[in-house]
């Protein structure tokens, strides 16, 4: 039983921290190399993406990470776990109080003009993507280390 929620745990987040890497370090750099409109339609088809299948997939890994505290609760790795579950929560705020409100006006920008303002929150999204980008790497690393991976 432990075994199989250690590897869905890690599986799940794995993937996601995977495909949150993918859009900061290719994705969005070959958008940027587009031409305006071409721009416009691929930001906006990402973010309606993305954003439609994201908070599913951290809310399952929250979840898990929960699971995993439980398990492990009498264990040294459940300090790891909890980190991680704590990381984890401080992305889900931090991304619905900064990342949401930006990716929404992202969805919402017009396909034949792209403004300077709308090329700022882009950019102000990637930078804070990063960050959160980093943070889910740290919460990564602890729940590898608290299951033996």
């Amino acid at each position: 039983m432990t075994s199989l929620l250690n590897l869905a745990t890690a599986v799940c987040v794995g993937l996601m921290v995977g495909v949150e890497f993918a859009v900061s370090v290719f994705v969005n750099p070959v958008i940027w190399k587009l031409d305006d409109r071409a721009q416009v339609r691929a930001i906006r088809l990402f973010a309606a993406r993305l954003g439609t299948a994201m908070p599913f997939w951290y809310v399952l890994s929250l979840l898990l990470l929960l699971a995993e505290a439980i398990v492990l609760r009498h264990t040294p790795g459940v300090v790891l776990i909890e980190i991680a579950g704590g990381i984890w929560i401080a992305v889900i705020v931090l991304t619905l109080l900064f990342l949401v409100p930006i990716n929404n006006r992202m969805i919402r920008m017009e396909p034949d003009a792209f403004s300077d303002k709308d090329r700022r929150d882009h950019r102000k999204w990637d930078g804070l993507h990063r960050l959160r980008i980093a943070a889910l790497i740290a919460a990564m690393i602890c729940l590898f280390v608290a299951i033996g991976l």
